[in-house]
């Protein structure tokens, strides 16, 4: 007979996680998400928030790489 290196005591018990606790997270990561596909795709001419080319340079191929137009 084949012997197991791990015990045979049964695997931990899986607690789910509540809705409760995973909400503050889910608000902060669609926040994150919103800023910085504003800093991608608007980020640039009459709607600037920081002035100079220096966003745009540092976010010009992933404007590329999701689509919006740039030049």
């Amino acid at each position: 007979m084949a012997q197991s290196a791990a015990p045979a005591t049964g695997a931990p018990a899986i607690t789910p996680i509540s809705a409760r606790a995973i909400a503050p997270w889910a608000v902060f990561v669609g926040i994150l998400a919103l800023v910085l596909l504003y800093f991608v795709g608007a980020e640039q001419g009459a709607t600037a928030l920081i002035s100079g080319e220096g966003v745009h340079e540092w976010v010009h191929d992933g404007r590329h790489l999701l689509g919006f137009p740039c030049h």
